[in-house]
């Protein structure tokens, strides 16, 4: 099943990002008047599609491989290799007969359309949901073996600043942009203590390494309610009280709490709880239990599946700052700039020796798993995902590489410089090594995604 679901959600993603990408190459083709021979979702090598229709002079399908796509546009050299059309005339609807900026535009297209898309994104769900602000006033949960443990930090850690500056929400204080910068220090409090911890400079490695952060706000073990004929309602514990220790050992989180009672299948513990009788018009916080609330010890025998029949009660509060119309398309735009920035410092570090390059590159499995998992966290961290793959996606195309769309913008650029067409055999050349570069490096990385799966 999770094979199934890692595969379908990343072929969804594959596809909404390729027709983006190349969408951007056929409209701009469009506009300046190149025929456009092919537009390709997947690859269709040795001609295995699931289907074609030519409509006007187009060829649309969608080709047998999901990792990819192209749009085939007369005259040009293009992964295809296809240079029949140099025994030809040339014509006026051709790439080659275009002015150098015209061409320019169309090579950008793609890349500008993975920008515009997951601007699109951002600023839909800040318009629907609004800017997500949880308070630090919450205290950190930090899972066991996470960067953020090794590098000195606790559960019920304070987060205060980050690189000196002030703070105000977890938002801020988890900015994918910090974990980016050169160097990285949080002061936190401990116990009314201040303490300043530095991170690794190969934080960005250390969290692709473990999968996640592994650091959020605590989630205090309310009871939101236990249900009758189970063994936690069966023990007399009740609805709205807090636990506070299993076998004498403080809990803090609800991860703690299912965790211990999970490994405890049938067999008996003791939980410790605070209670406060309701009063109306009172709302009763984890800190009213823990201060005002009285303690009781209770034996619980879960059941064979580590259950013992309690919810959770949500008692972070996470504020929605609601924007209008241009606040969010500014926000959206400001997002995928700030994700456009610390891409580009991503790949700088790893360029530069400061992040493994092993574990911070993936690849279709990487992807694919990745792809599941923000699916299975609900849509809006699945568009999450995909405006960030989006990002990344234009600015690995961006790269002066030969084959990728960065390579070919360079020659184009220097036939503009020079006011004529570069040999065509000489372009044939670097597109086959650009090409043989490109399928080395992704078996390569899908080695090490089997490696590391």
């Amino acid at each position: 099943m999770d094979f199934l679901s890692s595969t379908f959600f990343f072929i969804v993603a594959i596809f909404i990002l390729v027709t983006a990408h190349e969408l951007g190459h056929f409209l701009t083709a469009k506009l300046f008047g190149m025929r456009v021979d092919k537009f390709y979702i997947g690859f269709d090598f040795y001609n295995l599609r699931f289907w074609k229709k030519k409509i006007g002079e187009t060829e649309y399908g969608v080709g047998v491989f999901p990792l990819g796509g192209y749009v085939k546009i007369a005259g040009m050299v293009d992964e295809s290799l296809d240079t029949n059309f140099q025994s030809s005339a040339l014509q006026p609807w051709e790439f080659r007969a275009k002015p150098a900026w015209q061409r320019l535009i169309v090579l950008a297209g793609g890349v500008t359309m993975n920008l515009i898309l997951a601007a699109v994104i951002f600023i839909s769900i800040t318009l629907v949901l609004g800017e997500p602000r949880t308070s630090l006033n919450n205290p950190a949960f930090v899972e066991k073996g996470s960067v953020f443990e090794t590098m000195g930090m606790k559960t019920g850690d304070q987060i205060l600043l980050a690189n000196g500056k002030s703070l105000a929400s977890w938002e801020e204080a988890l900015d994918p942009e910090l974990f980016t910068a050169k160097s990285l220090k949080y002061t936190i409090r401990r116990n009314g203590k201040t303490i300043t911890l530095d991170a690794p400079s190969n934080i960005m490695s250390r969290v692709n390494d473990n999968r996640s952060l592994g650091i959020r706000p605590t989630i205090p073990p309310v009871i939101d309610e236990a249900l009758a004929n189970q063994p936690a309602r069966q023990a007399g514990i009740k609805s709205g009280g807090l636990i506070t220790a299993i076998d004498g050992n403080t809990v803090s989180d609800w991860t703690e709490v299912v965790g211990i009672i999970s490994s405890h299948a049938a067999k008996p513990i003791t939980l410790t709880w605070q209670y406060l009788e309701p009063v109306s018009g009172r709302k009763i916080t984890a800190e009213n239990l823990l201060s005002e609330g009285k303690t009781f010890i209770t034996t619980v025998v879960p059941s064979k599946a580590g259950k013992i029949g309690i919810s959770l009660k949500q008692t972070i509060v996470t504020d929605r700052r609601k924007l209008g119309v241009g606040g969010a398309i500014l926000s959206g735009i400001g997002q995928t700039w700030k994700m456009s920035a610390m891409t580009v410092q991503g790949f700088v570090k790893i360029l530069t020796g400061q992040e493994d390059f092993r574990k911070s590159v993936g690849g279709p499995i990487k992807i694919a798993k990745i792809a599941s998992q923000s699916a299975g966290q609900g849509p809006v961290s699945f568009l999450y995902f995909l405006a960030m793959l989006s990002i990344s996606l234009a600015i690995i195309n961006i790269l002066p590489v030969p084959a990728l769309d960065g390579g070919q913008f360079m020659l184009n650029a220097v036939e503009g410089v020079i006011r004529k067409e570069i040999p065509i055999e000489i372009k044939m050349r670097i597109q086959q090594v650009g090409m043989a570069l490109l399928l080395a490096l992704f078996a390569y990385i899908l080695i090490n995604d089997l490696f590391n799966f």
